[in-house]
């Protein structure tokens, strides 16, 4: 796998109000914060450009709605932002995609001449892999870091259970299988960084 110098990270919703259990059911992969923190940590020592995206809820009852404590980073994440040594983006959205926020994003990559990158954060299904989905198509490769994502358990229609694992296991085939992106893992990343 190569990246490109100039690959931009897209950390999407590391927000507090996903810590909210009683709110949003059983997760899984505990280990996404730490593969996280430990791709921010690559991307800014090599000097790419990361990209930190807030989701501002407008429904008055979610953690991540404006003025509640929730929609606040993750402590690791607001700790590192205005650390790296490159280029580095903060917008919010409302909606599933981190290409409908402001400021804009797609204008924002192709200023710079981005056209790789990299989505990680919460949810796996819902705003990492919209983003990723609308990044494929408006033609960047993208890469998908599984492991630094997690999702809940989920419903559907006529009462179809999926467990937390099953949803992004899901999204994994849906995107890889699909020519969205290449899913792959954080390690895989951040040694490629590294080299």
């Amino acid at each position: 796998m190569e990246i490109v110098e100039n690959a931009a990270l897209v950390v999407v919703d590391v927000q507090q109000g996903f810590e909210e259990e009683s709110y949003w059911g059983p997760r899984n992969n505990p280990e996404a914060d730490r593969n996280i923190e430990g791709l921010i940590d690559a991307w800014q020592a090599s000097g790419r450009p990361v990209v930190f995206v807030r989701h501002d809820s407008s429904k008055p009852d979610s953690p991540l709605r404006e003025g509640y404590a929730g929609n606040a980073f993750k402590e690791y994440v607001e700790e590192r932002r205005g650390k790296g040594t490159g280029p580095e983006l903060f917008l919010t959205k409302s909606v599933n995609s981190a290409f409908y926020g402001t400021p804009d994003l797609d204008g924002w990559l192709r200023e710079a001449g981005v056209r790789q990158i990299v989505v990680a954060g919460i949810q796996t299904n819902m705003c990492a892999e919209t983003t990723a989905r609308m990044g494929g198509n408006l033609g960047y490769e993208v890469f998908f870091a599984l492991d630094a994502t997690y999702t809940f358990d989920a419903v559907g229609p006529w009462g179809w259970k999926l467990s937390a694992e099953e949803v992004a296991r899901a999204t994994a085939v849906t995107l890889h299988g699909g020519g969205f992106a290449s899913v792959v893992r954080s390690e895989e990343l951040v040694a490629a960084v590294e080299k």
